[in-house]
């Protein structure tokens, strides 16, 4: 998997895991800071998440502009990171108006525009030289494994600092409270009870002054996400040294085609296309972003309902054993064996690499174990933990696709990147089916006004949910990426990535948007909104099959 690649991918690969990890450690807890803050309801939380989520993925167009015309693909990277970081820092202050907060994630925004689309490209760029095009496909992939391992961390992170800040002022974190707390602050005296009994949960004994408590619960827990936000200002820190300090192994790929065209020496290189093979590139690029905005408005589902799904309508005390994939602690040992006996009984594996697999199955089910005797029989979660299972997914399936792929390729056999496109759409409906199923007869959120529902589904619906996502998101986002880089005209490439970036917006402000119908119909109806827009979507790409597959011939 790891073969035929420059050393360049590696460069692009940690620094975009760095910028993820800081990305995702913010984006798990943006919802839930929202609405413990300020006291916003789903769809006002939604509102924010969607804008938010268009600006990320909108701004790259104009990031591609930049560096196509201006100042090449690393300079905007590099101006992007260090944008970033500003941003993520002015998150982090805690009691800050919502001023502030709007103008952080436009900082945050603009910086994402600078960085993401411009290090995709430059990646593309690298697979120009004949040397590694065979391996475009597979390059994008490990790339995105990047995304993924970052994500994998965040969720944790995000809890870890949240907890911690909570325990040193004797909390703990439980979902309704936010909401009871400003609905008392806010005069509703129908909620005094529930409080009441809440916070004597909380302290351990009867709380006569529930406003003083209710102000300090949304205090810290608004200051406890602060920190997060912290973390991610800290990883765009590492994300930067890594892009400069290894700039020597993708300096030959950071160059446009206007730059090109300005060097004497350079000008032979400059490829022109004919003016319909440009406009026939473009409209295939164009019909795949009217297909992937669909995707990403069912994707990004996961910081939004479907977060609230897991806070709402998912046990929060699951078994000790369902903790495990839960608790990094135990997590990560779990799957450091299940690789160790992966290594054992593949054919291919060498005696020493045996050897070594063995070691890591004994010594990750041990720890494992150790960490799983400590716990009690019930164990709490937290809603954003959810999180986590589609990166680590991405981690573990990447290799498994990868190789499918390469044996149909082997054969004769493998799909089109655009037929992979169309695959994929399928399979998130079918994702997306799982949690219609889980939500019948469920009430609806305009029901619960705000509570938790008294019937909790087990949380392996939401983690099957995601696994079939994952497939759905292998499937149709690396490969979306490469299709990109292959299909645009040269002097668009960067413009072209923040077109691919600028349809995810697109779908990320239509995730929000769609928000709109949450509390308005019933649970089951709302998923099935996005089961049927995903198969609408998927009948359209195969429906232009043969028109995309030309371009890339």
């Amino acid at each position: 998997m790891l073969k035929g690649h420059p050393k360049g991918l590696y460069v692009a690969f940690f620094a975009n895991m760095g910028e993820r990890f800081g990305y995702y450690t913010m984006l798990a807890i943006f919802v839930l800071y929202l609405q413990a803050k300020y006291g916003f309801s789903a769809t006002e939380a939604g509102a924010y998440y969607g804008g938010f989520l268009f600006g990320i993925y909108f701004l790259p167009l104009l990031g591609g502009i930049i560096a196509d015309r201006m100042l090449g693909y690393g300079k905007t990277i590099t101006l992007g990171t260090i944008v970033m970081f500003i941003g993520y820092l002015m998150l982090a202050i805690p009691g800050q108006a919502m001023i502030m907060t709007v103008s952080s994630l436009a900082v945050i925004s603009l910086g994402t525009g600078f960085f993401k689309g411009n290090l995709q490209a430059l990646v593309g760029n690298m697979y120009d030289d004949p040397r590694y095009n065979g391996n475009r496909d597979n390059a994008f992939n490990i790339f995105y494994m990047g995304i993924n391992i970052g994500a994998f961390f965040a969720p944790s992170a995000a809890t870890g600092i949240s907890n911690w800040i909570l325990g040193k002022e004797g909390l703990t974190y439980d979902p309704r409270i936010p909401d009871l707390a400003h609905k008392f602050i806010e005069g509703n005296t129908s909620v005094t009870a529930e409080l009441a009994e809440l916070a004597k949960n909380q302290l351990g004994t009867t709380v006569h002054d529930l406003a003083r408590f209710s102000h300090t619960y949304i205090d810290t827990l608004s200051a406890s996400y602060n920190a997060g936000f912290g973390i991610a200002a800290v990883s765009m820190i590492v994300s930067f040294l890594i892009f400069i300090g290894f700039r020597k192994y993708y300096k030959s790929a950071d160059i446009t085609e206007h730059q090109k065209s300005k060097d004497e020496n350079l000008k032979s290189q400059v490829i022109v296309l004919k003016p319909e093979e440009t406009r026939a590139r473009l409209i295939a690029l164009f019909l795949v972003f009217s297909v992937v905005m669909f995707f990403w408005m069912a994707f990004h589902q996961n910081g939004f309902t479907m977060s609230i799904f897991a806070r709402d309508y998912t046990e929060s005390q699951i078994s000790n054993f369902t903790y495990i994939f839960f608790d990094l602690a135990a997590f990560l040992p779990l799957l450091a064996a299940i690789i160790g006996l992966i290594m054992i009984i593949n054919k291919k594996t060498k005696p020493k690499w045996k050897l070594a697999g063995a070691l890591l199955l004994v010594a990750g089910s041990s720890i494992c174990y150790w960490v799983f005797s400590g716990y009690e029989q019930k164990m709490n979660i937290a809603p954003q933990m959810f999180q986590h299972f589609n990166p680590i997914f991405i981690v573990f399936l990447t290799p498994v696709i990868i190789g499918f792929f390469t044996h149909l390729r082997e054969n004769g056999k493998e799909p089109s990147s655009p037929r992979k496109i169309g695959i994929g759409m399928i399979l998130t409906a079918v994702g997306f089916m799982l949690l219609v199923g889980a939500s019948v007869n469920l009430m609806s959120p305009k029901e619960l006004q705000g509570g938790v529902s008294d019937v909790l589904k087990s949380p392996y619906w939401l983690i099957s949910t995601y696994f079939m996502l994952t497939i759905a998101e292998l499937f149709l986002s690396p490969i979306g990426i490469s299709f990109v880089s292959k299909v645009a005209p040269p002097k668009y490439k960067g413009l072209a990535q923040g077109g691919w970036l600028a349809a995810t917006a697109i779908g990320n402000l239509m995730a929000g948007l769609i928000g709109y119908f949450w509390d308005k119909i019933e649970l089951w109806q709302f998923f099935t909104i996005l089961v049927v827009m995903c198969l609408l979507s998927a009948i359209f790409i195969f429906s232009i099959l043969k028109r995309l597959e030309k371009v890339t011939d």
